[in-house]
């Protein structure tokens, strides 16, 4: 068998790899956009609420949720603009997931 290519490796596979090993590959940085534009749309629907509602507090907290949550998703993506993405073959070789397949296929030749 020839070693696992981007196109064999499955999307929440890839996330889980991207959890272990060193980098972010492209299937986690989607994943973490995702995550992050939910968040977005639960924020947005809490600070609607806060608005229509009188508390002054909450709405001052909501914000505050808002801004903490857009400066650390701007800070991820000035970081990982400066870094680059890492390959999900380049992780598996990380981790000695590549190199066990690489050592199973030259045994059988």
């Amino acid at each position: 068998m020839a070693s696992p290519t981007n196109q064999t490796v499955s999307a929440p596979n890839a996330v889980l790899l991207g959890a272990l090993a060193p980098g972010v590959n492209g299937p986690t940085w989607m994943a973490i956009k995702i995550t992050f534009l939910t968040l977005g749309l639960c924020l947005a629907a809490m600070l609607g609420l806060a608005f229509s509602s009188s508390d002054f507090t909450m709405s001052i907290h909501v914000i505050l949720l808002v801004v903490i949550s857009a400066v650390l998703l701007l800070l991820l993506s000035n970081f990982l603009s400066q870094t680059g993405l890492v390959s999900v073959e380049t992780q598996m070789k990380d981790i000695g997931l590549a190199a066990k397949d690489q050592d199973e296929s030259s045994k059988k030749n």
